[in-house]
């Protein structure tokens, strides 16, 4: 596995109105959090147990430790996916490591880690997986939180890899990539798709359009792909319903059982 850094753009001109940096191709499965069903989510167990189960990108959340480490953590707090306590937010790296993020789920993935970033990004060039990067910063630290994983990305992304594709809830983590990273894809995070998302994602110079698919409607998909952005789903496990969405549309979807969906995807309706 090689790294090699990725080219930066120039951040006036993006701010000034350029074209997006352009999506990757996307696989139409992406396992959730790793492959959250099979294996404690967010750990290098559940990306090993993602890639058997035959998925080709993951996607995984990004926030910083108290000390300024990017981590790979869904939560504000550890409470729930280790023996841990505590906002991670206020915990350095060293304390973090002290717990297991793995007996939760099953003794087989006993002795887990949260990991950082940086050995993810390795392991993802070692699995030859693409990744969706969501950055989830705790509250005020939006800006800091994509600086420093868009930093820590341009140096260690591999470069065998399609570029990786940012996305966040957080519009400030949004716009903190774009300055500091155009070159970068990035994706808006909706909930339920709102009705100004097209000039929200506009605004921040956004390629991918990302949202909960439990109430998305057909005019919604077709909205959105008519409008020339591709549509990921999250978090799909019905295999019925993906094939819905994915009739609809939708360019890739969320899954925690990526297997379980690929398989779906492949029966003919």
């Amino acid at each position: 596995m090689t790294a090699a850094p990725l080219r930066a753009g120039n951040a006036a001109t993006a701010a000034a109105g350029a074209r997006p940096a352009a999506a990757p191709p996307l696989p139409p499965v992406i396992g959730h959090r790793g492959a959250a069903l099979s294996a404690p989510e967010n750990t290098l167990g559940a990306m090993r147990k993602a890639k058997a189960l035959g998925a080709r990108w993951v996607e995984f959340d990004v926030r910083l430790s108290g000390d300024g480490e990017c981590i790979i953590l869904h939560d504000d707090t550890i409470d729930r996916t280790t023996d841990g306590t505590g906002e991670a937010a206020r915990l350095s790296l060293e304390a973090l490591r002290r717990y297991d993020a793995g007996a939760w789920f099953s003794p087989e993935f006993a002795g887990e880690r949260i990991p950082t970033l940086a050995e993810i990004v390795s392991l993802l060039g070692t699995l030859g997986l693409g990744a969706n990067v969501e950055i989830k910063p705790a509250a005020g630290q939006e800006r800091a939180t994509a600086r420093a994983a868009v930093e820590l990305l341009r140096r260690r992304w591999p470069a065998e890899l399609p570029a990786p594709l940012l996305s966040s809830f957080a519009p400030e983590a949004l716009d903190a990539a774009r300055e500091a990273a155009p070159e970068m894809a990035r994706g808006y995070l909706f909930g339920r798709l709102p009705a100004d998302w097209q000039a929200r994602t506009e605004a921040l110079a956004c390629a991918t359009v990302h949202c909960d698919g439990r109430d998305l409607t057909r005019p919604q998909v077709e909205a959105v792909r008519g409008a020339g952005y591709p549509l990921l789903v999250y978090t799909v496990n019905d295999a019925a319903r993906a094939r819905e969405l994915m009739a609809w549309g939708a360019s890739a979807l969320f899954s925690d059982c990526p297997d379980r969906i690929l398989a779906g995807l492949e029966q003919v309706t």
